[in-house]
């Protein structure tokens, strides 16, 4: 994701990738600005993808040119796993590590940052950055972190090296939080984290994900809408499949770590599920509750990839009525497995993502196409835009940030919905 360059204030963060991100972010600002920093501007770096530490790179670059004076420091995951690669950029001041970036004690000394192992940490998710995250400027959802890191090694990720082993906040404090952001005003909350269906493992019990649901929305009767970030399938227990079923404030959408359709592929990603157990479980949740929408995460053009195997994919959108879709062609990371597997053509690799991409706005299409006379609760965001329950995108023209009204559907324009007067 390209960021916008900040505007000139005391603390500026840019942050590139993903929901987690988008929290400590607002935590590191607060560290920042608390340890007496101005004129700064913090790339909170992302590096899923190649693409994705070269746009941070051109945005330190950009930042320079248009900010000559301000002092620039490096964090995130590219930072965390190539740190030399941006210290030797002559516009950056500082490159500080993911575990590190949110202490003040830190931004206090910003000469002496380091980036350590992300291996080392010996403490559990109780000592979160984002623990003290009230607030998150400009979002009307309250994104909530509530694990990190990953023990889990899927071939083409180089995530865990950026992020560390899996750690889990415990209940309380996440109950303790979203009880907070209630009463600042929040009226969603999203469940995020690096492999969130993983939470609770390294607590004393082994809670599972879905208790700490139940928790969540026992404890806190005053949150209106839940919803979880990307989720495995394969992880999904007892308890959650019972939220789904019977609970109301917990939104009827769930996007899915997929990645392929084909069980070859799946086995040399490592993936932890087979196709089969992706439509099986698609289909139980329906059972469920019938109006939940789906979305999920692909990779088109993983290496080894033929024309028949990606066909199992473009497959799999029908298979398991897809909704909202996320295609990353695929991105060799050095030091990961896949990097070193027979590469498919790049201009293959762009081709499958096209055709992957217009499968998803067919998809989208159709289920537009579906809502036409529902009756549908929207939470407004900024620009006119909101989000109904089923995570489906609704125009808003006019209306306030954070508010959450009803209204029929009255067509769409074929990306979001149009309510009728």
């Amino acid at each position: 994701m390209n960021a916008p360059l900040p505007r000139a204030r005391s603390v500026d963060v840019v942050t590139f990738g993903c929901r987690l991100n988008a929290v400590e972010s607002e935590a590191v600002r607060r560290a920042a600005e608390a340890a007496g920093h101005a004129d700064t501007i913090v790339f909170n770096t992302c590096a899923v993808t190649q693409e994705a530490v070269k746009q941070a790179r051109q945005a330190i670059r950009r930042a320079r040119r248009e900010r000559p004076d301000a002092r620039i420091v490096v964090t995130g995951c590219a930072a965390q796993i190539d740190p030399q690669a941006f210290r030797e950029m002559p516009e950056v001041a500082a490159v500080i590590g993911n575990s590190d970036k949110a202490r003040p004690d830190v931004w206090a000394d910003l000469a002496s940052a380091r980036v350590n192992d992300i291996f080392a940490l010996p403490e559990t998710a109780h000592h979160f950055v984002a623990g003290a995250v009230d607030a998150i400027a400009g979002h009307t959802r309250a994104f909530v972190q509530v694990q990190n890191g990953c023990d889990h090694r899927c071939t083409f990720c180089i995530i865990p090296f950026g992020r560390g082993p899996s750690r889990s906040a415990p209940a309380g404090d996440v109950v303790a939080q979203i009880r907070t952001l209630c009463a600042n005003g929040y009226r969603e909350a999203v469940l995020t984290g690096v492999d969130i269906t993983s939470w609770g493992h390294d607590l004393p019990g082994a809670p599972t994900f879905g208790k700490l649901v139940k928790q969540i929305l026992r404890h806190v009767p005053e949150l209106e809408r839940l919803r979880v970030s990307s989720i495995d399938c394969i992880e999904a227990d007892a308890d959650l499949f019972d939220v789904i079923a019977s609970e109301p404030r917990f939104m009827p959408h769930l996007h899915l770590s997929l990645q392929a359709g084909d069980d070859l592929i799946l086995k040399r990603m490592k993936r932890r599920h087979a196709r089969a157990e992706a439509i099986a479980f698609c289909n139980d949740v329906r059972r469920l509750r019938p109006d939940i929408v789906f979305g999920a995460d692909f990779i088109a053009g993983f290496p080894t990839e033929t024309d028949d195997m990606f066909a199992r994919t473009l497959d799999l959108v029908d298979e398991c009525t897809l909704t909202h879709l996320h295609v990353f062609p695929y991105s060799p990371r050095p030091g990961t497995p896949a990097a070193r597997m027979p590469a498919v053509a790049r201009d293959v690799v762009k081709q499958r993502a096209s055709r992957l991409r217009d499968k998803g706005a067919e998809a989208l299409a159709a289920h537009l196409d579906k809502q036409r006379g529902r009756y549908v609760n929207v939470l407004t965001e900024r620009g006119g835009a909101g989000r109904s329950e089923d995570f489906t995108p609704v125009a808003t023209p006019g209306a306030e940030s954070g508010t959450l009204f009803g209204a029929h559907v009255a067509g769409h324009d074929g990306a979001r919905l149009l309510l009728a007067p």
